[in-house]
């Protein structure tokens, strides 16, 4: 369940070891912010909201984000005179700011999602407010002459729709003058307090897959005069897959799932069409490189078998995110400065997927999980359920894991 706990999240004995922690004024705001937005969700490529609520309180801050070429994200460097270069490759901060298309189904709390079959059911609320307050909080520091860095701070439309928004961000430029770029994303399976790392793949790589076979149909009491389409559907459902799993290194964990057959009308006529759709995931990024050419070499071998004639929509999703060594531990010693070492675990790579994935095939980067989870909490609310909330003390954790991290980026840089 969330709650605005008073409970103190920054009492470890390392916690003031750096300037940039989370004033209480800016964290009652915060929650307001997230709040807010939790009952305004807007999806994908819609965030027009959520882009002038970001953009409103950056310029009250003294920022000047720039709105992306697709007209909802933004972006905001810190610590860069106007109109200056930024002098040496910037840290970026990245948060996602769309919902998902289902309906919020919590009960108890004045934050429901107000849209009906709309609701942040997937944390990015808690990451854009865990961004925008660690981007007040650096620009308070860099008033003050003690950025020794700057910063950019990313609001990315349209996580949720394949192939992510990233693609636009990155078209509109937000990566240029940035070295490195760190994100969260919320983990329900985490106490909040504490982060989940790894080096290397974090998330897996998932693609869509759409086949259609066709024959000239005909009798079923002739199938040697025609092509036994159903037949020949059901060979590419069962015998492709059979067939990757011989053709890469099963340590690559690439898997064809089918979760859609469709063939026929009558018991007594071989039809003319069948469908099958289904999902690629794969779990290293040589093998999703190599994906698409062997799916189309499979069922094109098994189609021809059975005189079928194949047509392959193969639609491109997100590489796996794998974070780069360096960039995960700047994330760690940044948890480590503010929480101690005992706050941080060590995490499985995910089978779902995620665009941040997209920045790191032009620069390193680094995600790391963050708990939302209250202490004892037994409900297991999963990610992209309607009854998901995060424990909103989990913003303070983010703003001085993405501040640690910046002070500490730019004194190695």
């Amino acid at each position: 369940m969330s709650r605005e706990s008073e409970a103190d999240l920054s009492g470890e004995p390392s916690a003031a070891a750096l300037p940039g922690t989370l004033p209480e004024t800016l964290r009652t705001e915060l929650i307001a912010f997230r709040r807010d937005m939790h009952m305004h969700p807007e999806l994908g490529n819609q965030e027009f909201r959520t882009t002038a609520a970001l953009k409103h309180r950056l310029e009250a801050a003294g920022l000047a984000p720039r709105v992306l070429n697709t007209g909802t994200g933004l972006f905001c460097d810190i610590g860069v005179p106007e109109g200056a270069a930024p002098g040496r490759p910037m840290l970026a901060l990245r948060a996602d700011i769309d919902a998902l298309p289902i309906p919020d189904t919590k009960t108890g709390v004045a934050y429901r999602s107000t849209v009906p079959d709309r609701a942040h059911a997937c944390g990015h609320d808690v990451h854009t407010t865990a961004v925008l307050g660690a981007g007040l909080v650096l620009a308070g520091l860099a008033r003050e002459g003690l950025l020794p860095h700057p910063v950019r701070l990313i609001f990315q439309p349209a996580e949720e729709v394949l192939p992510g928004g990233a693609l636009d961000a990155i078209e509109s430029g937000v990566l240029e003058g940035v070295g490195r770029i760190i994100a969260v994303h919320c983990d329900p399976r985490v106490d909040v307090g504490t982060i989940g790392l790894r080096t290397g793949p974090i998330t897996s790589a998932c693609d869509r897959l759409e086949v259609s076979l066709d024959g000239p149909g005909g009798h079923t009491a002739r199938p040697h005069l025609t092509t036994d389409l159903v037949t020949a559907a059901a060979k590419v459902a069962t015998e492709v897959p059979a067939l990757l799993a011989r053709r890469v290194d099963a340590r690559s964990g690439l898997a064809l799932t089918w979760g859609r057959i469709a063939a026929g009308h009558a018991c007594n006529v071989i039809p003319q069409h069948a469908e099958l759709s289904g999902t690629v995931r794969c779990l290293d990024l040589k093998s999703w490189r190599e994906a698409p050419d062997l799916v189309h070499a499979a069922i094109d071998e098994i189609s021809a078998l059975y005189h079928a004639k194949s047509q392959i929509n193969y639609v491109r999703g997100v590489p796996p995110v794998v974070n780069d060594l360096v960039v995960a531990e700047l994330l760690r010693d940044a948890q480590t400065a503010r929480r101690g070492a005992q706050s941080i675990e060590d995490t499985e790579q995910s089978l779902g997927g995620e665009d941040f994935s997209w920045y790191l095939e032009q620069v390193p980067g680094a995600m790391a999980r963050l708990g939302v989870r209250t202490p004892g909490d037994t409900s297991r609310r999963d990610l992209h359920r309607g009854d998901f909330d995060a424990d909103e003390r989990a913003i303070q954790v983010g703003v001085e894991l993405f501040t640690a991290a910046a002070l500490i980026d730019g004194d190695r840089s």
